[in-house]
């Protein structure tokens, strides 16, 4: 006998008013959407704090709805490998660096233009309005939804043999840098010897002076206590790195417009959290790292600018000479003075 129940018998004998009914349910029952979010920060770095805020931000401000588990200390695959991942959708979130980024749309390479940025509040004044307007379009096209820039700081030089107080004093040093080319061109462009070394056996090549010196964010030295291989840090400032919060194309859609305005709300409150907290800790850190035996220079910067023609024109070379023309006109539009 064949069980067939028209669409009227199917509601007259309340099995399809019980599945209305559970269909609430059902769909709680699917839980919250997960997203994955992998970092390079360890857990005491102020970009894992800021990290943290966000998540619980948003599970709080969605009702639960959306949870985000973090990956610090590049436990998912190291930077360029995350923004891979999140490029195609593996892990969800991810925070590049604009050297990562530029790997998939060179407009981004000019943000590490040496020497190009006044300070810390002309440099997010510039990637808080237009540069973002200009860059995360192209950065979509690419798979990458921009949230925020947040932080990481100004680059700085390390080494083991003399301090720097001038251009001249960088000649043949011999630094690690990441394989990014704004970088390496200017330690170049001053005469030094550039070398690549992994990042994870970047404090063992110090120690067994594999290389003199490297160059990082005055946090990145400290957290990784560089400087119990180095003799001198010198405040260069050369320059600027800042980690971009980005989620995958993918996953953005799968959150709700509400959800949306609720990310990059929290993006910019973290991002927030994040420069202050790297501000304020920076002026201890430069202390600290002193007080074990470390000689600080701040040099004036004018001579090292000077000497950045060959290090902007193979940048040009690299991202295009109109992204490079369009940066530098961002930069001085959004200059107090």
């Amino acid at each position: 006998m064949d069980l067939k129940l028209d669409r009227r018998t199917f509601f007259k004998t309340g099995v399809g008013a019980g599945l209305v009914l559970a269909a609430p349910h059902i769909a709680r029952a699917a839980g919250p959407l997960t997203l994955r979010w992998g970092h390079y920060a360890q857990e005491d770095h102020p970009a894992h704090v800021a990290a943290k805020q966000f998540a619980a931000n948003v599970e709080q401000r969605t009702g639960g709805a959306v949870k985000i588990n973090i990956f610090p200390n590049n436990v998912l695959g190291g930077p360029q490998e995350q923004a891979q991942q999140v490029k195609l959708g593996t892990i969800d979130m991810g925070l590049p660096t604009q050297g990562q980024l530029d790997k998939f749309e060179r407009a981004f390479a000019t943000v590490m233009l040496p020497f190009v940025f006044d300070g810390p509040d002309h440099v997010f004044r510039v990637l808080d309005g237009p540069a973002q307007e200009w860059m995360a379009p192209l950065a979509e096209r690419q798979g990458f939804v921009v949230l925020r820039s947040w932080d990481y700081g100004f680059r700085n030089v390390t080494n083991s043999i003399r301090p720097i107080n001038t251009p001249d004093d960088m000649k043949g040093l011999s630094v690690r840098t990441p394989p990014e080319l704004q970088i390496q061109a200017s330690m170049e462009a001053l005469g030094a010897v550039v070398h690549a070394i992994a990042f994870p056996e970047l404090y063992l090549a110090l120690s067994q002076k594999v290389v003199d010196g490297q160059e990082n964010p005055v946090a990145v030295t400290y957290f990784n206590k560089f400087y119990e291989v180095q003799k001198h840090l010198a405040i260069t400032r050369h320059v600027y790195n800042s980690m971009v919060h980005v989620i995958s194309a993918a996953s953005w859609k799968r959150l709700t417009p509400d959800q949306q305005a609720i990310f990059r709300e929290e993006s910019a409150s973290s991002a927030n959290l994040m420069r202050k907290q790297i501000a304020a800790d920076e002026t201890g850190q430069i202390e600290k790292i002193a007080a074990a035996g470390i000689q600080v220079t701040k040099p004036d910067l004018a001579p090292f600018r000077a000497k950045m023609g060959p290090a902007y024109t193979r940048i040009a070379a690299y991202c295009g000479e109109a992204n490079v023309k369009k940066f530098q006109e961002i930069a001085d539009s959004c200059r107090t003075s």
